[in-house]
């Protein structure tokens, strides 16, 4: 599987921000093609100290699952992810940080 991870750092105005995040972009995320799976995590504390990777907690963490590298790559070229991407932009693009990695499930 291929990820797509948004990490968002703390905003000024939460509830506003929650709202649009709940309300507005989650459903638009959730409708990327080719998009398999999203997590959201709402990040209730730091375990370690903040650091030159990390300086404070982030205030949520959403990843997105694909099947691979090729299928993420051409849902951001979609009408839907576009969409997705227009609005993360709109309320939150100073706040957010994005990665895109391989992923591998650990059998426990």
């Amino acid at each position: 599987m291929h990820t797509l991870t948004a990490i968002y750092r703390a905003p000024e105005n939460k509830e506003e921000f929650e709202q649009h995040y709940r309300e507005i972009h989650t459903p638009l995320a959730a409708k990327m093609e080719g998009l398999r799976k999203m997590e959201v995590t709402w990040v209730e504390k730091m375990l370690t100290p903040g650091n030159d990777a990390l300086p404070t907690a982030p205030h949520l963490v959403c990843t997105m699952y694909f099947d691979d590298a090729e299928s993420l790559n051409n849902s951001m070229k979609q009408p839907n992810s576009r969409a997705a991407a227009k609005d993360l932009m709109s309320f939150a693009g100073p706040l957010v940080s994005m990665i895109v990695g391989r992923t591998e499930e650990i059998s426990l």
